[in-house]
């Protein structure tokens, strides 16, 4: 079964084809018209899905050779309602136009089971970091549909944070990637940073504090951004990992698989990849695989059209959806 996946969620237009074989086709297209503005803009990020959604789509059918899938995946939510509209309308244009199934698929579902896209070998129940500009969760991934909210952000998301402590010392946007490389340069230990707790919910994250810590600091004295971005990255990394620890405690399960574009972030798959010194099962995704693309929603809705599930074509996008 060849499914077409469309997500358009944020700021990325994206169009996947997966087969039984995995990925055929995986085409993503990365607005820039948000950088002058230093975040993402809903509104422009709706117009900009509109103007690049037909082409993506025409894009990825191209390359996998599939001329008319066999069923049609959309994101319908969490994210921007607008932004989700122009992909969700297309794909049930498209799965309408073809007499095919489709698929409404949660965006969070979506990043909880790519991991198992490109890793076979990842078998439930495993803990699942979803880390992006928009979210941060842990979860307990038991099976397709079966999850558990271990943890997650009160406040910022650990992506959100990273592109705040850019724009406090103008790196750019998005800025993600921009700390990820001034860190390896910098030196953590030239600034002592917080690690944020939420009193009384021990497997939920603030990163509103350490934001705070890092603007704090910049005004009382000057400092070396490399070094800023180092002692910054370490502590949110911490605070990632000290939850990922205390939830395998929890849980019994050493399984776990990141997810999400922080997940591209080499101080967390550093780290990450440091707990298999202690017998735990690892999985960190691709860094193509970690940013929004069309293959995890074709993938889980793949899965769940595999297990025989049909959505109506009436059915409506959410802006909040939790998955569990």
């Amino acid at each position: 079964m060849n499914v077409l996946g469309v997500e358009t969620s944020c700021d990325e237009s994206a169009a996947s084809v997966v087969g039984a074989d995995g990925v055929r086709a995986d085409i993503i297209y990365s607005q820039r018209v948000h950088e002058a503005y230093g975040g993402v803009v809903p509104e422009l990020a709706a117009r900009a899905h509109l103007e690049r959604i037909a082409a993506v789509v025409e894009a990825a059918l191209t390359e996998s050779g599939v001329s008319r899938p066999d069923a049609v995946a959309a994101t319908a939510g969490p994210g921007l309602v607008g932004a989700v509209l122009v992909g969700f309308s297309w794909a049930k244009a498209l799965a309408r136009a073809w007499d095919v199934p489709f698929i409404g698929v949660n965006h969070l579902e979506g990043h909880l089971l790519s991991p198992r896209l490109d890793e076979p070998d990842l078998v439930f129940p495993y803990l699942g970091l979803v880390v992006s500009g928009g979210h941060t969760a842990l979860y307990l991934v038991e099976g397709l549909g079966r999850y558990q909210t271990l943890g997650q952000t009160v406040d910022d998301a650990v992506g959100e944070a990273f592109d705040k402590v850019a724009r406090m010392m103008d790196l750019g946007y998005p800025g993600g990637p921009v700390v990820d490389r001034m860190a390896a340069l910098g030196d953590a230990t030239a600034l002592t940073l917080p690690r944020p707790r939420v009193r009384g919910e021990p497997m939920a994250w603030s990163f509103a504090g350490l934001k705070t810590a890092v603007r704090q600091a910049l005004a009382r004295e000057v400092l070396d951004p490399k070094d800023v971005c180092a002692a910054f990255q370490e502590a949110a990394v911490d605070s990632l990992m000290s939850r990922v620890r205390l939830a395998m405690k929890q849980t019994g399960v050493r399984r776990l698989a990141l997810a999400g574009g922080v997940a591209a972030n080499e101080g967390l798959r550093s780290a990450a990849l440091a707990l298999k010194a202690d017998g735990v099962e690892v999985f960190v995704p691709p860094k193509t695989r970690c940013t929004d693309n069309g293959s995890m929603i074709a993938y889980a809705g793949r899965c769940h059209l595999m297990a025989g599930r049909r959505d109506r074509l009436d059915m409506t996008v959410r802006a909040q959806w939790p998955v569990a």
